[in-house]
């Protein structure tokens, strides 16, 4: 069933927020958008609207989190990690603060919004900053899972999360690794490393060309191991990603790649260094590249 990841981060923070009594929730006057609105109808009193300010609320969340709170603090993706970067850099990851930046409508999907709501140097911000842990699931269940973990893992995190529905990828029975990439299927000559969105359409062009899919959930800290693995094993390696070529997944992998002896090729299927534009979500997405058709086309050649 289609989904959208920002409504699994909802549901579960409501859940959450009524079982630890630590946790406190921000938003930046997006509560609907965001779905923290769920954990407000749950502890009203343990979810605090900052207004359109997200550097006061990375600010609060700080604070809080000083005190020995367990805080997330939510906005758009653009916002959260572009606006607010210094303030996560000096007042959250400096001092190793558990606060957990949950952004929402990331990349080129939030579609109508345009350029200047498309953030697609997020996780390249957010990998950047040391103690940062970062965070891209793909559907409903990986996203209620990385929620889970993040409000059982010590210090700072960021999770980037999607405005549109995605399909399922997994079901409720899915017991999840965050610390192991996930091989969801074995192929020949061809991998595939995809995050996000990007998984189901990694997943739908390995039927045609017989690929690996490998999803990188955890972008920082990344299973270098196991890539190092899969890229030895391989013939050809591709970062399918909806999230600028500059350091995303295709800069964490190969920057992996250039520890070793291996060579294997990397090819990015990214946004080549350019902004989007307003549409409809498919139609971005398939303009830029973010489809199966298109991963199939660039293997091909």
């Amino acid at each position: 069933m289609a989904q959208e990841t920002r409504n699994a981060y909802g549901e579960e923070l409501a859940k959450l927020i009524v079982e630890n009594k630590d946790i406190v929730v921000l938003d930046a006057d997006l509560t609907k958008s965001t779905k923290t609105i769920e954990a407000k109808k749950a502890c009203p009193e343990r979810h605090f609207n900052a207004g359109i300010a997200e550097c006061n609320m990375m600010g609060m969340a700080a604070g809080l989190a000083a005190s020995g709170k367990t805080v997330f603090a939510s906005s758009f993706a653009v916002f959260a990690a572009g606006r607010a970067f210094e303030i996560i850099r000096n007042s959250i990851c400096y001092p190793h603060l558990n606060v957990k930046v949950c952004a929402t409508h990331a990349g080129l999907a939030v579609g109508e919004d345009g350029a200047s709501h498309q953030a697609i140097e997020d996780v390249s911000l957010m990998r950047t900053l040391p103690n940062m842990r970062v965070f891209v699931p793909c559907d409903q269940y990986e996203t209620k899972a990385v929620i889970d973990y993040v409000a059982k893992t010590e210090g700072p995190c960021y999770v980037r999360m999607g405005r549109g529905k995605v399909e399922d990828v997994y079901d409720e029975n899915k017991k999840f690794d965050f610390t192991k990439v996930d091989v969801i299927r074995k192929g020949k000559d061809v991998v595939l490393f995809a995050m996000g969105l990007m998984v189901q359409e990694a997943l739908k062009a390995a039927e045609e060309i017989d690929a690996t899919v490998v999803n990188v959930c955890s972008v920082k800290p990344i299973d270098e191991e196991s890539i190092k693995e899969l890229l030895a094993s391989h013939k050809e390696a591709y970062t399918c990603e909806e999230h600028s070529v500059i350091g995303g997944l295709f800069s964490a992998v190969s920057e992996i790649k250039a520890k070793t002896s291996i060579t294997t090729p990397v090819t990015p299927i990214a946004v080549m260094d350019t902004f989007g534009e307003s549409g409809k979500m498919k139609d971005v997405l398939k303009k830029y590249g973010m489809t199966a058709e298109h991963i199939i086309e660039v293997v091909k050649k």
